[in-house]
């Protein structure tokens, strides 16, 4: 048990390195190594909740296999194994819900998974953030909006989404849609969407809402950019000047904006892919003056791979400070891409990290 995976070239520098996060519980560093006391012969996550060990106790390995191998046992605690077994468990059950015609009942899911209806339906929303039925209607949410987007009409969509009958469809639409079929092939014309611009201490800030809740919230430095985004994101909306009382909804907005680390108590619109929604929902895990990296909400969704993606889906987010997308950073914690400035960025996550610090323990 004295020999452990030489994870650098250089093993004290990155012994330094790697007991810092051990040290700080660092959630985004699970998954890229487990660290063994040889004390008590058990590994763990980086994040485990355990007492701290001293760095001479203390033996580095790429993965759980690693640290079995050299005779460590898995900690009882945090669970070092379950999480590439649960991400393994959840990337499958997506792949049925992805392919079914007709909603996989939740027991049926379950027996494959190994689990009772109740377990698998709790571990589904703790790495997603949706139940299976919620997922399976956003993928066929996703599969309308494709047919309707590529010039089919509302009976292709129909068949193509997996809908027995038309009248069983537009129940649906406007849940999956955000409005009826025929206005979402044509860009959303016909729907009403108030908005409002206003100052906060970070800059413009745009609210625009629907009727289901607000769809929008975009930050910048020019009002009248801002106006022009919201017109390119709903191309055949009616946009509709805010009056009095939708200015006390910006109000609200523009206050979260200076105050990020509240939470966030206004009804959403909120349209995207099935996958978006999967990103979108973890991002919304992340507790205030917290970060996450790209590979980690991959992980965290079932996608292990799909870190780009992830990326992707943060940079076509239309609800700033709502989803939080400002709180997902690089793998070595450097601030990354944000469609509304890294200065922005820095001074979000700043402001959340001195609510945090200065809110009574």
């Amino acid at each position: 048990m004295d020999n452990p995976v030489i994870l650098f070239e250089d093993p004290a520098s990155a012994e330094e390195a790697l007991f810092a996060a051990v040290s700080g519980r660092d959630r985004s560093a699970d998954g890229q190594f487990v660290y063994a006391v040889r004390s008590t012969g058990i590994y763990c996550r980086p994040s485990c909740p355990s007492r701290r060990p001293q760095l001479k106790n203390v033996a580095f390995y790429l993965n759980p296999e690693a640290a079995e191998a050299a005779g460590f046992r898995a900690c009882k605690r945090c669970r070092p194994l379950e999480d590439d077994k649960a991400s393994a468990i959840i990337a499958a059950a997506c792949r049925r819900l992805d392919i079914a015609e007709d909603a996989p009942a939740l027991a049926d899911l379950a027996h494959k998974a190994g689990f009772s209806p109740a377990h698998f339906q709790k571990m589904f929303k703790a790495a997603l953030g949706v139940s299976p039925s919620a997922y399976f209607r956003a993928r066929r949410a996703d599969k309308a909006r494709a047919a309707l987007l590529a010039g089919g009409g509302v009976t292709e969509a129909i068949y193509e989404s997996g809908f027995k009958s038309s009248g069983r469809f537009y129940e649906a639409s406007c849940a999956m849609l955000g409005m009826i079929p025929s206005a979402y092939r044509q860009g959303g014309k016909g729907e009403r969407i108030t908005f409002a611009i206003g100052q906060s201490a970070l800059g413009a800030v745009l609210a625009a809402s629907t009727e289901r809740g607000v769809c929008a919230i975009l930050l910048g430095d020019d009002p009248e950019g801002l106006a022009e985004d919201l017109q390119r994101r709903f191309s055949h909306a009616e946009l509709i000047g805010g009056d009095a009382a939708y200015e006390q909804i910006l109000a609200r907005v523009a206050a979260l904006v200076e105050h990020p680390a509240k939470a966030f108590d206004l009804p959403l619109d909120i349209r995207g892919t099935a996958f978006q929604m999967r990103v979108w929902a973890a991002l919304r895990q992340i507790p205030a003056g917290g970060v996450a990296d790209y590979a980690e909400i991959a992980r965290r969704i079932g996608a292990p791979k799909a870190a780009r993606a992830v990326a992707r889906a943060c940079a076509a987010n239309p609800l700033a400070i709502a989803i939080p997308c400002h709180r997902v950073v690089r793998r070595d914690g450097h601030l990354s891409g944000y469609r509304w400035g890294l200065e922005r960025k820095r001074d979000l996550l700043n402001l959340e990290l001195a609510a945090v610090e200065s809110a009574p323990s």
